[in-house]
Protein backbone atom coordinates (compact mmCIF):
# COMPACT_ATOMS: atom_id res chain seq x y z
CA UNK A 1 0.00 0.00 0.00
CA UNK A 2 3.01 2.32 0.26
CA UNK A 3 2.77 3.28 -3.42
CA UNK A 4 -0.97 3.90 -3.07
CA UNK A 5 -0.35 6.13 -0.06
CA UNK A 6 2.26 8.07 -2.01
CA UNK A 7 -0.17 8.67 -4.89
CA UNK A 8 -2.80 10.05 -2.51
CA UNK A 9 -0.34 12.25 -0.61
CA UNK A 10 1.00 13.73 -3.85
CA UNK A 11 -2.56 14.34 -5.03
CA UNK A 12 -3.57 16.16 -1.82
CA UNK A 13 -0.38 18.24 -1.90
CA UNK A 14 -1.13 19.22 -5.50
CA UNK A 15 -4.61 20.41 -4.49
CA UNK A 16 -3.14 22.69 -1.82
CA UNK A 17 -0.47 23.99 -4.20
CA UNK A 18 -3.14 24.96 -6.72
CA UNK A 19 -5.04 26.73 -3.99
CA UNK A 20 -1.93 28.80 -3.29
CA UNK A 21 -1.47 29.54 -6.99
CA UNK A 22 -5.12 30.54 -7.35
CA UNK A 23 -4.75 33.00 -4.47
CA UNK A 24 -2.29 35.00 -6.56
CA UNK A 25 -4.85 35.40 -9.35
CA UNK A 26 -7.98 36.14 -7.30
CA UNK A 27 -7.58 39.89 -6.85
CA UNK A 28 -11.20 40.98 -7.41
CA UNK A 29 -14.67 39.77 -6.53
CA UNK A 30 -15.17 38.59 -10.12
CA UNK A 31 -11.88 36.64 -10.13
CA UNK A 32 -12.61 35.11 -6.75
CA UNK A 33 -16.24 34.07 -7.27
CA UNK A 34 -16.52 33.38 -11.04
CA UNK A 35 -12.88 33.13 -12.27
CA UNK A 36 -13.18 36.52 -13.96
CA UNK A 37 -15.83 35.11 -16.33
CA UNK A 38 -12.94 34.05 -18.58
CA UNK A 39 -12.99 30.26 -18.88
CA UNK A 40 -12.60 28.84 -22.37
CA UNK A 41 -14.41 25.72 -23.65
CA UNK A 42 -11.92 23.09 -22.44
CA UNK A 43 -11.53 24.39 -18.91
CA UNK A 44 -15.26 25.11 -18.73
CA UNK A 45 -16.17 21.57 -19.84
CA UNK A 46 -13.78 19.99 -17.36
CA UNK A 47 -14.86 22.06 -14.39
CA UNK A 48 -18.57 21.61 -15.19
CA UNK A 49 -18.20 17.82 -15.46
CA UNK A 50 -16.21 17.79 -12.23
CA UNK A 51 -18.82 19.70 -10.21
CA UNK A 52 -21.76 17.46 -11.18
CA UNK A 53 -19.94 14.11 -10.90
CA UNK A 54 -19.22 13.81 -7.21
CA UNK A 55 -19.08 11.02 -4.67
CA UNK A 56 -22.77 10.21 -5.16
CA UNK A 57 -22.20 9.81 -8.89
CA UNK A 58 -19.06 7.69 -8.45
CA UNK A 59 -19.47 5.60 -5.30
CA UNK A 60 -23.28 5.83 -5.38
CA UNK A 61 -23.47 5.14 -9.12
CA UNK A 62 -21.41 1.96 -8.75
CA UNK A 63 -23.59 0.99 -5.78
CA UNK A 64 -26.76 1.36 -7.86
CA UNK A 65 -25.16 -0.78 -10.57
CA UNK A 66 -24.42 -3.43 -7.93
CA UNK A 67 -28.03 -3.35 -6.74
CA UNK A 68 -29.96 -2.97 -10.01
CA UNK A 69 -27.53 -3.69 -12.85
CA UNK A 70 -27.35 -1.50 -15.94
CA UNK A 71 -30.49 0.43 -14.97
CA UNK A 72 -28.52 1.74 -11.99
CA UNK A 73 -27.11 4.26 -14.47
CA UNK A 74 -30.31 6.28 -14.38
CA UNK A 75 -29.42 8.52 -11.45
CA UNK A 76 -26.21 9.83 -13.04
CA UNK A 77 -27.81 9.68 -16.50
CA UNK A 78 -30.54 12.13 -15.41
CA UNK A 79 -27.82 14.44 -14.08
CA UNK A 80 -26.27 14.41 -17.54
CA UNK A 81 -29.64 15.08 -19.16
CA UNK A 82 -30.18 18.06 -16.86
CA UNK A 83 -26.77 19.48 -17.72
CA UNK A 84 -27.48 19.05 -21.44
CA UNK A 85 -30.85 20.82 -21.10
CA UNK A 86 -29.27 23.67 -19.12
CA UNK A 87 -26.47 24.07 -21.67
CA UNK A 88 -28.64 23.96 -24.79
CA UNK A 89 -31.66 25.97 -23.66
CA UNK A 90 -30.64 28.28 -20.81
CA UNK A 91 -26.89 28.66 -20.27
CA UNK A 92 -26.28 31.42 -22.82
CA UNK A 93 -29.03 33.61 -21.35
CA UNK A 94 -27.87 32.91 -17.80
CA UNK A 95 -24.27 33.84 -18.63
CA UNK A 96 -25.36 37.16 -20.16
CA UNK A 97 -27.00 38.31 -16.92
CA UNK A 98 -23.59 38.96 -15.31
CA UNK A 99 -24.82 38.19 -11.81
CA UNK A 100 -23.28 36.04 -9.07
CA UNK A 101 -26.26 34.13 -7.64
CA UNK A 102 -29.62 32.70 -8.60
CA UNK A 103 -31.30 35.06 -6.14
CA UNK A 104 -29.77 38.07 -7.90
CA UNK A 105 -31.34 36.76 -11.10
CA UNK A 106 -34.73 36.58 -9.36
CA UNK A 107 -34.36 40.15 -8.10
CA UNK A 108 -33.43 41.34 -11.56
CA UNK A 109 -36.40 39.56 -13.16
CA UNK A 110 -39.06 40.41 -10.59
CA UNK A 111 -37.87 43.82 -9.43
CA UNK A 112 -36.43 42.92 -6.04
CA UNK A 113 -37.88 41.44 -2.84
CA UNK A 114 -37.62 37.81 -3.90
CA UNK A 115 -33.93 37.45 -3.14
CA UNK A 116 -33.59 36.85 0.58
CA UNK A 117 -36.26 34.12 0.83
CA UNK A 118 -34.96 32.31 -2.23
CA UNK A 119 -31.45 32.85 -0.86
CA UNK A 120 -32.29 30.99 2.34
CA UNK A 121 -33.69 28.01 0.39
CA UNK A 122 -30.67 27.98 -1.93
CA UNK A 123 -28.29 28.24 1.02
CA UNK A 124 -29.86 25.18 2.68
CA UNK A 125 -29.49 23.26 -0.59
CA UNK A 126 -25.84 24.19 -1.16
CA UNK A 127 -24.94 23.61 2.49
CA UNK A 128 -26.48 20.12 2.53
CA UNK A 129 -24.82 19.30 -0.80
CA UNK A 130 -21.45 20.27 0.66
CA UNK A 131 -22.17 18.26 3.83
CA UNK A 132 -23.12 15.08 1.98
CA UNK A 133 -20.01 15.36 -0.20
CA UNK A 134 -17.84 15.84 2.86
CA UNK A 135 -19.26 12.74 4.57
CA UNK A 136 -17.99 10.65 1.67
CA UNK A 137 -14.38 11.31 2.73
CA UNK A 138 -14.95 8.90 5.62
CA UNK A 139 -15.43 5.85 3.38
CA UNK A 140 -12.47 6.71 1.11
CA UNK A 141 -9.97 7.37 3.90
CA UNK A 142 -11.21 4.31 5.77
CA UNK A 143 -10.20 2.16 2.78
CA UNK A 144 -6.90 4.00 2.42
CA UNK A 145 -5.69 4.43 5.96
CA UNK A 146 -8.28 2.87 8.27
CA UNK A 147 -8.93 6.30 9.76
CA UNK A 148 -11.67 7.07 12.26
CA UNK A 149 -14.74 8.61 10.58
CA UNK A 150 -14.41 11.97 12.31
CA UNK A 151 -10.69 12.26 11.57
CA UNK A 152 -11.31 11.36 7.91
CA UNK A 153 -14.00 14.03 7.53
CA UNK A 154 -11.78 16.67 9.16
CA UNK A 155 -8.79 15.73 7.00
CA UNK A 156 -10.63 15.69 3.66
CA UNK A 157 -12.78 18.68 4.52
CA UNK A 158 -9.81 20.76 5.66
CA UNK A 159 -7.98 20.28 2.36
CA UNK A 160 -11.03 21.45 0.40
CA UNK A 161 -11.65 24.40 2.72
CA UNK A 162 -7.99 25.40 2.48
CA UNK A 163 -7.68 25.58 -1.30
CA UNK A 164 -11.20 27.04 -1.73
CA UNK A 165 -10.53 29.78 0.82
CA UNK A 166 -7.16 30.66 -0.66
CA UNK A 167 -8.04 31.14 -4.30
CA UNK A 168 -11.82 30.93 -4.64
CA UNK A 169 -13.11 29.90 -8.04
CA UNK A 170 -9.68 30.09 -9.67
CA UNK A 171 -8.29 27.49 -7.26
CA UNK A 172 -11.42 25.35 -7.60
CA UNK A 173 -11.25 25.53 -11.40
CA UNK A 174 -7.62 24.44 -11.47
CA UNK A 175 -8.20 21.60 -9.03
CA UNK A 176 -11.33 20.57 -10.91
CA UNK A 177 -9.34 20.19 -14.12
CA UNK A 178 -6.90 17.87 -12.35
CA UNK A 179 -9.79 16.02 -10.76
CA UNK A 180 -11.50 15.65 -14.14
CA UNK A 181 -8.37 14.08 -15.65
CA UNK A 182 -7.85 11.80 -12.64
CA UNK A 183 -11.49 10.64 -12.73
CA UNK A 184 -11.33 9.97 -16.45
CA UNK A 185 -8.17 7.89 -16.16
CA UNK A 186 -9.05 6.19 -12.88
CA UNK A 187 -12.70 5.29 -13.51
CA UNK A 188 -13.21 5.16 -17.28
CA UNK A 189 -9.82 4.01 -18.53
CA UNK A 190 -8.65 1.77 -15.67
CA UNK A 191 -11.40 0.59 -13.32
CA UNK A 192 -14.06 -0.03 -16.00
CA UNK A 193 -12.08 -2.41 -18.26
CA UNK A 194 -10.33 -4.13 -15.34
CA UNK A 195 -13.66 -4.79 -13.58
CA UNK A 196 -15.23 -6.25 -16.72
CA UNK A 197 -12.22 -8.49 -17.39
CA UNK A 198 -12.07 -9.69 -13.75
CA UNK A 199 -15.79 -10.55 -13.93
CA UNK A 200 -15.16 -12.71 -17.01
CA UNK A 201 -16.49 -10.35 -19.65
CA UNK A 202 -20.07 -9.43 -20.52
CA UNK A 203 -20.98 -12.98 -21.56
CA UNK A 204 -20.01 -14.34 -18.14
CA UNK A 205 -21.75 -11.45 -16.38
CA UNK A 206 -25.00 -12.27 -18.23
CA UNK A 207 -24.62 -15.94 -17.36
CA UNK A 208 -24.06 -15.26 -13.65
CA UNK A 209 -26.76 -12.64 -13.03
CA UNK A 210 -30.57 -12.51 -13.40
CA UNK A 211 -31.85 -11.04 -16.68
CA UNK A 212 -33.24 -8.05 -14.78
CA UNK A 213 -29.71 -6.81 -14.30
CA UNK A 214 -29.57 -6.08 -18.02
CA UNK A 215 -33.02 -4.49 -18.34
CA UNK A 216 -32.59 -0.74 -19.02
CA UNK A 217 -35.76 0.00 -17.02
CA UNK A 218 -35.17 -2.55 -14.28
CA UNK A 219 -34.85 0.07 -11.56
CA UNK A 220 -38.52 1.00 -12.05
CA UNK A 221 -40.42 3.70 -13.90
CA UNK A 222 -41.39 5.62 -10.74
CA UNK A 223 -37.77 5.76 -9.60
CA UNK A 224 -36.64 7.03 -12.99
CA UNK A 225 -39.38 9.68 -12.95
CA UNK A 226 -38.28 10.80 -9.47
CA UNK A 227 -34.67 11.02 -10.63
CA UNK A 228 -35.77 13.25 -13.51
CA UNK A 229 -37.69 15.55 -11.17
CA UNK A 230 -34.91 15.81 -8.61
CA UNK A 231 -31.69 15.65 -10.62
CA UNK A 232 -32.57 16.75 -14.16
CA UNK A 233 -34.53 19.76 -12.95
CA UNK A 234 -32.11 20.28 -10.07
CA UNK A 235 -29.29 20.78 -12.60
CA UNK A 236 -31.29 23.62 -14.17
CA UNK A 237 -31.46 25.79 -11.08
CA UNK A 238 -28.71 24.94 -8.56
CA UNK A 239 -26.41 27.77 -7.43
CA UNK A 240 -23.41 25.44 -7.64
CA UNK A 241 -24.18 24.80 -11.32
CA UNK A 242 -25.09 28.38 -12.23
CA UNK A 243 -21.91 29.67 -10.62
CA UNK A 244 -19.96 27.57 -13.11
CA UNK A 245 -22.06 28.93 -15.97
CA UNK A 246 -21.08 32.42 -14.83
CA UNK A 247 -17.41 31.53 -15.41
CA UNK A 248 -17.86 31.06 -19.19
CA UNK A 249 -16.20 33.72 -21.31
CA UNK A 250 -18.92 33.64 -24.00
CA UNK A 251 -22.36 32.30 -24.88
CA UNK A 252 -20.75 29.74 -27.18
CA UNK A 253 -18.49 28.48 -24.40
CA UNK A 254 -21.44 28.06 -22.03
CA UNK A 255 -23.52 26.24 -24.63
CA UNK A 256 -21.00 23.94 -26.28
CA UNK A 257 -18.73 23.42 -23.28
CA UNK A 258 -21.74 22.42 -21.19
CA UNK A 259 -22.96 20.08 -23.93
CA UNK A 260 -19.61 18.29 -23.92
CA UNK A 261 -19.73 18.00 -20.12
CA UNK A 262 -23.30 16.65 -20.22
CA UNK A 263 -22.36 14.03 -22.81
CA UNK A 264 -19.41 13.00 -20.65
CA UNK A 265 -21.84 12.52 -17.73
CA UNK A 266 -23.93 10.10 -19.80
CA UNK A 267 -20.84 7.97 -20.50
CA UNK A 268 -19.82 8.15 -16.83
CA UNK A 269 -23.28 6.95 -15.80
CA UNK A 270 -23.06 3.82 -17.95
CA UNK A 271 -19.50 3.13 -16.75
CA UNK A 272 -20.53 3.26 -13.09
CA UNK A 273 -23.44 0.88 -13.67
CA UNK A 274 -21.22 -1.61 -15.55
CA UNK A 275 -18.58 -1.51 -12.80
CA UNK A 276 -21.28 -2.15 -10.20
CA UNK A 277 -22.68 -5.04 -12.22
CA UNK A 278 -19.20 -6.58 -12.46
CA UNK A 279 -18.80 -6.18 -8.70
CA UNK A 280 -22.05 -8.12 -8.20
CA UNK A 281 -20.54 -11.05 -10.09
CA UNK A 282 -17.31 -10.92 -8.10
CA UNK A 283 -18.81 -10.20 -4.66
CA UNK A 284 -22.49 -11.21 -4.67
CA UNK A 285 -23.05 -10.91 -0.91
CA UNK A 286 -21.70 -7.54 0.17
CA UNK A 287 -23.48 -6.15 3.26
CA UNK A 288 -24.18 -2.85 1.48
CA UNK A 289 -24.28 -1.88 -2.19
CA UNK A 290 -22.33 1.28 -1.31
CA UNK A 291 -19.36 -0.98 -0.43
CA UNK A 292 -19.08 -2.18 -4.04
CA UNK A 293 -16.74 0.56 -5.26
CA UNK A 294 -14.28 0.33 -2.38
CA UNK A 295 -14.33 -3.48 -2.41
CA UNK A 296 -13.58 -3.95 -6.09
CA UNK A 297 -10.85 -1.30 -5.95
CA UNK A 298 -9.21 -2.78 -2.87
CA UNK A 299 -9.40 -6.42 -3.92
CA UNK A 300 -8.98 -6.42 -7.69
CA UNK A 301 -6.63 -3.59 -8.67
CA UNK A 302 -2.82 -3.80 -8.60
CA UNK A 303 -0.74 -1.59 -6.35
CA UNK A 304 -0.34 1.93 -7.73
CA UNK A 305 -3.40 1.60 -9.95
CA UNK A 306 -5.42 1.16 -6.77
CA UNK A 307 -4.06 4.42 -5.42
CA UNK A 308 -4.89 6.25 -8.66
CA UNK A 309 -8.47 4.96 -8.70
CA UNK A 310 -8.97 5.87 -5.05
CA UNK A 311 -7.56 9.29 -5.92
CA UNK A 312 -10.23 9.41 -8.64
CA UNK A 313 -12.92 8.76 -6.02
CA UNK A 314 -11.37 11.41 -3.82
CA UNK A 315 -11.32 13.78 -6.81
CA UNK A 316 -15.00 13.17 -7.44
CA UNK A 317 -15.88 13.99 -3.84
CA UNK A 318 -13.62 17.04 -3.67
CA UNK A 319 -14.92 18.59 -6.89
CA UNK A 320 -18.53 18.51 -5.71
CA UNK A 321 -17.61 19.50 -2.17
CA UNK A 322 -15.58 22.55 -3.20
CA UNK A 323 -18.22 23.69 -5.72
CA UNK A 324 -21.00 23.40 -3.17
CA UNK A 325 -18.86 25.14 -0.54
CA UNK A 326 -18.14 28.25 -2.61
CA UNK A 327 -21.79 28.32 -3.72
CA UNK A 328 -22.97 28.16 -0.10
CA UNK A 329 -20.58 30.91 0.94
CA UNK A 330 -21.56 33.11 -2.03
CA UNK A 331 -25.26 32.78 -1.24
CA UNK A 332 -24.71 33.35 2.49
CA UNK A 333 -22.66 36.50 1.83
CA UNK A 334 -24.40 38.07 -1.17
CA UNK A 335 -28.01 36.94 -0.75
CA UNK A 336 -28.48 36.79 3.02
CA UNK A 337 -25.85 38.67 5.00
CA UNK A 338 -25.49 41.60 2.59
CA UNK A 339 -29.27 41.97 2.23
CA UNK A 340 -29.78 41.94 5.98
CA UNK A 341 -27.23 44.75 6.20
CA UNK A 342 -28.79 46.65 3.31
CA UNK A 343 -25.70 46.41 1.13
CA UNK A 344 -27.16 45.06 -2.10
CA UNK A 345 -26.96 46.98 -5.35
CA UNK A 346 -30.34 47.57 -6.96
CA UNK A 347 -31.67 45.13 -9.57
CA UNK A 348 -28.77 42.71 -9.40
CA UNK A 349 -26.03 45.25 -9.84
CA UNK A 350 -24.13 44.66 -13.04
CA UNK A 351 -20.64 45.30 -11.74
CA UNK A 352 -18.25 42.57 -10.83
CA UNK A 353 -16.19 44.31 -8.22
CA UNK A 354 -14.97 47.62 -6.86
CA UNK A 355 -11.69 49.32 -7.41
CA UNK A 356 -8.61 49.75 -5.29
CA UNK A 357 -8.99 48.76 -1.65
CA UNK A 358 -12.65 47.88 -2.13
CA UNK A 359 -11.73 44.94 -4.35
CA UNK A 360 -9.42 43.55 -1.72
CA UNK A 361 -12.10 44.04 0.95
CA UNK A 362 -14.67 42.13 -1.12
CA UNK A 363 -12.24 39.27 -1.69
CA UNK A 364 -11.41 39.16 2.02
CA UNK A 365 -15.10 39.13 2.88
CA UNK A 366 -15.90 36.27 0.51
CA UNK A 367 -12.81 34.39 1.66
CA UNK A 368 -13.97 34.72 5.27
CA UNK A 369 -17.41 33.36 4.37
CA UNK A 370 -15.89 30.32 2.66
CA UNK A 371 -13.84 29.63 5.77
CA UNK A 372 -16.87 30.00 8.04
CA UNK A 373 -19.10 27.86 5.83
CA UNK A 374 -16.32 25.27 5.58
CA UNK A 375 -16.17 24.91 9.36
CA UNK A 376 -19.98 24.63 9.51
CA UNK A 377 -19.96 21.95 6.79
CA UNK A 378 -17.32 19.86 8.59
CA UNK A 379 -19.17 20.09 11.94
CA UNK A 380 -22.55 19.14 10.40
CA UNK A 381 -20.94 16.31 8.39
CA UNK A 382 -19.51 14.79 11.56
CA UNK A 383 -23.00 14.80 13.16
CA UNK A 384 -24.98 13.54 10.12
CA UNK A 385 -24.90 9.83 9.30
CA UNK A 386 -27.14 9.43 6.24
CA UNK A 387 -25.76 10.81 2.98
CA UNK A 388 -28.91 9.83 1.09
CA UNK A 389 -31.22 11.64 3.50
CA UNK A 390 -29.14 14.81 3.41
CA UNK A 391 -29.01 14.78 -0.39
CA UNK A 392 -32.76 14.16 -0.61
CA UNK A 393 -33.55 17.10 1.68
CA UNK A 394 -31.30 19.35 -0.41
CA UNK A 395 -32.75 18.47 -3.81
CA UNK A 396 -36.40 18.26 -2.67
CA UNK A 397 -36.24 21.77 -1.21
CA UNK A 398 -34.43 23.10 -4.25
CA UNK A 399 -36.83 21.66 -6.82
CA UNK A 400 -40.00 22.03 -4.76
CA UNK A 401 -39.28 25.62 -3.74
CA UNK A 402 -37.28 27.25 -6.54
CA UNK A 403 -37.81 25.43 -9.85
CA UNK A 404 -41.10 27.14 -10.70
CA UNK A 405 -40.16 30.79 -9.94
CA UNK A 406 -36.79 30.42 -11.70
CA UNK A 407 -38.03 28.76 -14.88
CA UNK A 408 -41.21 30.84 -14.73
CA UNK A 409 -39.10 33.99 -14.68
CA UNK A 410 -37.16 32.81 -17.72
CA UNK A 411 -40.18 31.61 -19.72
CA UNK A 412 -43.33 33.52 -18.61
CA UNK A 413 -43.39 37.31 -18.63
CA UNK A 414 -46.67 37.46 -16.64
CA UNK A 415 -45.00 36.01 -13.54
CA UNK A 416 -44.80 38.53 -10.67
CA UNK A 417 -42.70 38.93 -7.57
CA UNK A 418 -45.67 37.98 -5.39
CA UNK A 419 -46.20 34.86 -7.48
CA UNK A 420 -42.52 33.99 -7.04
CA UNK A 421 -42.67 34.49 -3.28
CA UNK A 422 -45.85 32.43 -3.04
CA UNK A 423 -44.26 29.66 -5.10
CA UNK A 424 -41.17 29.50 -2.87
CA UNK A 425 -43.27 29.50 0.29
CA UNK A 426 -45.94 27.03 -0.84
CA UNK A 427 -43.45 24.62 -2.42
CA UNK A 428 -40.93 24.72 0.43
CA UNK A 429 -43.52 24.32 3.19
CA UNK A 430 -45.28 21.50 1.36
CA UNK A 431 -41.98 19.65 0.95
CA UNK A 432 -41.15 20.01 4.64
CA UNK A 433 -44.66 19.02 5.80
CA UNK A 434 -44.77 15.90 3.63
CA UNK A 435 -41.25 14.91 4.70
CA UNK A 436 -42.51 15.06 8.26
CA UNK A 437 -45.57 12.96 7.38
CA UNK A 438 -44.19 10.42 4.89
CA UNK A 439 -40.48 10.39 5.70
CA UNK A 440 -37.48 12.11 4.15
CA UNK A 441 -36.95 9.50 1.44
CA UNK A 442 -40.59 9.42 0.25
CA UNK A 443 -41.49 10.60 -3.26
CA UNK A 444 -44.56 12.58 -2.19
CA UNK A 445 -42.69 15.66 -0.86
CA UNK A 446 -41.14 16.62 -4.20
CA UNK A 447 -44.23 15.62 -6.25
CA UNK A 448 -46.74 17.65 -4.28
CA UNK A 449 -44.28 20.40 -3.39
CA UNK A 450 -43.72 21.06 -7.08
CA UNK A 451 -47.47 21.06 -7.79
CA UNK A 452 -48.16 23.42 -4.88
CA UNK A 453 -45.40 25.77 -6.06
CA UNK A 454 -46.75 25.81 -9.63
CA UNK A 455 -50.33 26.44 -8.52
CA UNK A 456 -49.30 29.27 -6.18
CA UNK A 457 -47.11 30.88 -8.84
CA UNK A 458 -49.78 30.90 -11.53
CA UNK A 459 -52.72 31.93 -9.32
CA UNK A 460 -50.91 34.68 -7.42
CA UNK A 461 -49.20 36.03 -10.54
CA UNK A 462 -52.51 36.29 -12.39
CA UNK A 463 -54.23 38.00 -9.46
CA UNK A 464 -51.52 40.59 -8.74
CA UNK A 465 -50.27 43.59 -10.65
CA UNK A 466 -47.95 42.69 -13.57
CA UNK A 467 -44.26 43.36 -13.20
CA UNK A 468 -43.24 46.94 -13.93
CA UNK A 469 -42.54 47.30 -17.70
CA UNK A 470 -39.29 49.12 -16.90
CA UNK A 471 -38.11 46.12 -14.87
CA UNK A 472 -38.99 43.76 -17.73
CA UNK A 473 -37.22 46.01 -20.23
CA UNK A 474 -34.04 45.91 -18.13
CA UNK A 475 -34.43 42.16 -17.79
CA UNK A 476 -34.79 41.65 -21.54
CA UNK A 477 -31.76 43.85 -22.22
CA UNK A 478 -29.64 41.84 -19.81
CA UNK A 479 -30.85 38.53 -21.26
CA UNK A 480 -29.96 39.73 -24.74
CA UNK A 481 -26.57 40.95 -23.58
CA UNK A 482 -27.38 44.53 -24.62
CA UNK A 483 -26.88 46.06 -21.19
CA UNK A 484 -23.49 44.40 -20.86
CA UNK A 485 -22.38 45.81 -24.22
CA UNK A 486 -22.85 49.24 -22.72
CA UNK A 487 -20.27 48.37 -20.08
CA UNK A 488 -17.35 46.74 -21.89
CA UNK A 489 -15.30 46.73 -18.70
CA UNK A 490 -17.97 44.97 -16.66
CA UNK A 491 -15.44 43.13 -14.53
CA UNK A 492 -13.86 46.41 -13.54
CA UNK A 493 -17.05 48.36 -12.96
CA UNK A 494 -17.70 50.12 -9.68
CA UNK A 495 -20.42 48.56 -7.61
CA UNK A 496 -22.49 50.13 -4.89
CA UNK A 497 -20.45 51.18 -1.87
CA UNK A 498 -20.27 48.64 0.90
Amino acid sequence: MAVDYAVIVVYLAAMLAMGWWGMRRAKSKSEFLVAGRRLGPWMYSGTMAAIVLGGASTIGGVGLGYQYGLSGAWMVFTIGLGLLALSVFFSARIARLKVYTVSEMLDLRYGGRAGIISGVVMWVYTLMLAVTSTIAYASIFDVLFGLDRTVAIILGGSVVVAYSTLGGMWSITLTDMVQFVVKTIGVLLLLLPIAVVKAGGFAEMKAQLPTGYFDPLGIGGETIFTYVLIYTFGMLIGQDIWQRVFTARSDRTARWGGTVAGTYCLAYAVAGAVIGTAAKVLYPKLPSSDDAFATIVKEELPMGVRGLVLAAALAAVMSTSSGALIASATVANNDIWARLRGRVAAAGGGGDGVRDGGERDEVKGNRAFILIMGVVVIVVAIQLNSVLEGLTVAYDLLVGGLLVPILGGLLWKRGTVYGALAAVGAGGLTVLALMWRHGILANEPVYYGLLASLAAYVVVSLTTKPTDPAVLDTWRERLAGEANQSYPQADEAVSAPS
